[in-house]
C-alpha cells in the first residue's frame, strides 16, 4: 500500500496546484492512511490553484493530506475516513474551488495521482482515463491516436474526475456529449460501471454530484479524425481562452452558473460590476464572469463580491445568480 506517508511523518506536499500542508502528521495502519488522534498545528500557502487562502495561516486541528493511487486505495481511504468519522473532501486539480479564511479542518482526498492511466480502444474509438488525468493530458493524446470529440474541453484546468461530475463545458458542447460510462465509488463503498444515462447529466450537475459518489474513471466515445486537425482545434481553443479569460490573475474559474436565457458576464457587466473590488478581490476587467486575486484578497473579500455582484444583478435584471464556485471550509 503506498499512499506516500510513513508512521509519524511530517510532509511537506503540494496541493491543488500550490496549496502546501507543511506539517500534517500521520501514520500508517493497514490501509495506509489514518490521522493522529490528537492535534496538530499546521500552515497552508497558497500560490496559484487556490489563491483565495492566505498564506502562512495556522490551524489547530488534525488535518491530512491523502494521495492515494489507485481505485481500491480511494475505496479504503474514504471507508477508514468514514469509520474515523473524519470529514473529507475529494478534489482533482483544486481549479473551481474557493476555501474560506480559516480553511478545512479534515481530510483533503487529491486525485491527482489516482489512476493515471489512459487507455485506448481504436476499434471501438474510445478512450478510458482515470479520475486524475488532467483535461490537457487526455487532449494530447487524443490527437496524437487521431480520436477527435474532446477538443472543446482540452483548456478545462480540471483533471476529468472534477470535469464529469460536473458536466463542465465550453463552446456549447459539454461533456455529456462525449462520456460513454463512467466509473464511480458509491456511498456503500462499491466500485461499478454506470451508463450515460444513469449519469443524468444536466448544467453543470449530474448523478455524481446529487448522490455524493466519486467518479474513479471515465470512458469517452470519440471519433477518428486526422491528427493534425485534432491538434489544430486544440491550439485554436487555446489561444481563444488565452485572449478572453484573465489567465494572468489567479482566479477560481467561473464565478457563477449561466442562468437559463442569460449569460452571467453579459449580466455582470451590464449591471456596472466589471472592475468592481472588495480589497484585491475584482470582477475581471477582461471577462465579467471571474472574479480574480490581484494581489492578497482573501475568501472573505471574494464572498462579499460576490454576494454585491449577486444584489447588483437581482435588483437590475431580476435575476439570481448561482455560484459556480464550490465553497468549502470555515
Amino acid at each position: 500500500m503506498t499512499v506516500r506517508i510513513q508512521q509519524n511523518h511530517i510532509i511537506q506536499a503540494e496541493l491543488l496546484n500550490g496549496l502546501y500542508i507543511e506539517r500534517a502528521r500521520l501514520f500508517e495502519d493497514s490501509c495506509g492512511v489514518r490521522l493522529l488522534k490528537e492535534h496538530e498545528p499546521f500552515a497552508v500557502e497558497v500560490k496559484r490553484g487556490l489563491p483565495f487562502l492566505h498564506p502562512n495561516r495556522v490551524l489547530h486541528d488534525r488535518v491530512v493530506l491523502c494521495l492515494p493511487e489507485n481505485d481500491e486505495q480511494v475505496a479504503q481511504t474514504v471507508a477508514l475516513l468514514k469509520e474515523e468519522q473524519i470529514p473529507f473532501y475529494i478534489v482533482g486539480n483544486g481549479s473551481n474551488i474557493l476555501v474560506k479564511d480559516r480553511g478545512f479542518r479534515g481530510c483533503i482526498v487529491k486525485m491527482l495521482h489516482q489512476g493515471r492511466e489512459i487507455r485506448v480502444d481504436r476499434e471501438a474509438k474510445t478512450l478510458y482515463a482515470g479520475a486524475g488525468e488532467t483535461m490537457m493530458s487526455i487532449a494530447v493524446r487524443c490527437a496524437k491516436e487521431g480520436l477527435a470529440g474532446m477538443e472543446f474541453a482540452s483548456g478545462i484546468p480540471g483533471t476529468l474526475g472534477g470535469t464529469v461530475s460536473m458536466n463542465a463545458g465550453a463552446y456549447e458542447k459539454e461533456m455529456k456529449d462525449i462520456v460513454n460510462s463512467v466509473r464511480i465509488l458509491t456511498q456503500e463503498g462499491e466500485i461499478k460501471e454506470i451508463s450515460n444515462a444513469e449519469m443524468a447529466f444536466g448544467y453543470r450537475t449530474s448523478a455524481v454530484l446529487k448522490n455524493n459518489w466519486i467518479v474513479l474513471g471515465a470512458t469517452l466515445q470519440l471519433q477518428q479524425d486526422d491528427p493534425v486537425e485534432i491538434q489544430a482545434r486544440i491550439d485554436d481553443f487555446t489561444h481563444r481562452r488565452r485572449t478572453r479569460q484573465p489567465l494572468e490573475y489567479a482566479s477560481a474559474g467561473s464565478t457563477f452558473k449561466r442562468p437559463e436565457g442569460f449569460f452571467a458576464a453579459k449580466l455582470i457587466d451590464d449591471a456596472g460590476m466589471k472592475g468592481y473590488s472588495v480589497g484585491d478581490a475584482q470582477v475581471s476587467e477582461k471577462h465579467a464572469g471571474f472574479v480574480v486575486n490581484k494581489g492578497k484578497a482573501s475568501a472573505e473579500d471574494v464572498l462579499v463580491l460576490m454576494s454585491r455582484i449577486q444584489a447588483a444583478v437581482k435588483e437590475k435584471f431580476g435575476v439570481d445568480l448561482k455560484p459556480e464556485v464550490r465553497i468549502i471550509g470555515e
